[in-house]
């Protein structure tokens, strides 16, 4: 399963400074692999291979093209 969702918020959801708010998931039998997200309280960050990671969310189409990237990864990883 992949879901990508992005919303335009009226104020930046704390700590961060942009105004949106998302969360970008890849799971395979129900378990996240990848997964981009800014939690309030934690800011943006990344699921990567069950480690958590920090995330510099620059733009939109970046967030894309980054949660893209980091599914085509886990997908070439046995």
């Amino acid at each position: 399963m992949i879901e990508l969702v992005v919303w335009r918020v009226p104020r930046p959801v704390p700590p961060t400074h942009h105004g949106y708010k998302y969360r970008a998931v890849y799971a395979v039998d129900g378990v996240r692999v990848v997964g981009f997200d800014n939690e309030r309280g934690k800011g943006d960050h990344c699921h990567l291979h069950g480690r958590e990671l920090p995330y510099i969310f620059t733009t939109v189409d970046a967030l894309v093209n980054d949660f893209i990237a980091a599914v085509d990864a886990a997908r070439r990883t046995p």
